[in-house]
């Protein structure tokens, strides 16, 4: 037999101190039995303890764990604050507005094209507005969608003249939201008979 096939044995204290007496039992080897003799090549000096040796367990690392996502949380964050400033930062607001038209007015039987031309501060938002005319007439509630990073908007009102003489008009954007504004332009239709 080779030193490799070999290894250390391991006795309980009834194989080593002979026969029970009468009116005992044999107990299975084990370490609560008693004693325990090792013997033979390869016993250590863990393995001649009588009971087993604790082994303190390897120090937690503190903060290995958060600091492995610091990272993500940190982009994941800053991408949730630009969503959350985009959805409920600052909203749409009116800079400007301005009404215009030619002011040599339409042709006979012509008609007139009056442009509102309304600044914003470039936010996505939609304008809600209509047009009165000098002659009753209202629009229904007009809107007009801006997108992100569209700083003006061009509304405009399509008004057809009949007949000779000469008329004053006058043409006026009401916004309604997000603020209320007005803004007019006064011209003449001349048509000779």
């Amino acid at each position: 037999m080779s030193d490799d096939d070999y290894s250390a044995t391991a006795l309980g204290s009834h194989w080593i101190s002979g026969t029970p007496a009468e009116g005992r039992t044999l107990v299975a080897p084990d370490r609560v039995d008693g004693s325990v003799l090792r013997f033979g090549p390869g016993v250590t000096a863990a393995a001649l303890a009588p009971f087993p040796v604790p082994v303190p367990p390897a120090p937690a690392r503190r903060g290995g764990g958060l600091r492995r996502y610091a990272l993500a949380a940190g982009i994941l964050a800053a991408v949730l604050l630009y969503l959350g400033w985009q959805r409920l930062g600052p909203g749409i607001e009116v800079r400007d507005v301005a009404v215009s038209t030619d002011p040599a007015g339409p042709a006979c039987g012509g008609t007139a094209d009056v442009v509102a031309d309304v600044r914003t501060n470039g936010r996505a938002g939609t304008l809600a507005y209509r047009w009165v005319r000098s002659d009753g007439t209202r629009s229904e509630e007009l809107t007009e969608r801006l997108v992100e990073g569209q700083e003006a908007a061009k509304l405009h009102l399509l008004w057809t003249f009949h007949g000779a003489g000469d008329h004053p008009a006058t043409a006026r954007l009401e916004l309604r939201s997000p603020d209320r504004r007005t803004a007019e332009v006064a011209f003449t239709y001349r048509c000779a008979p």
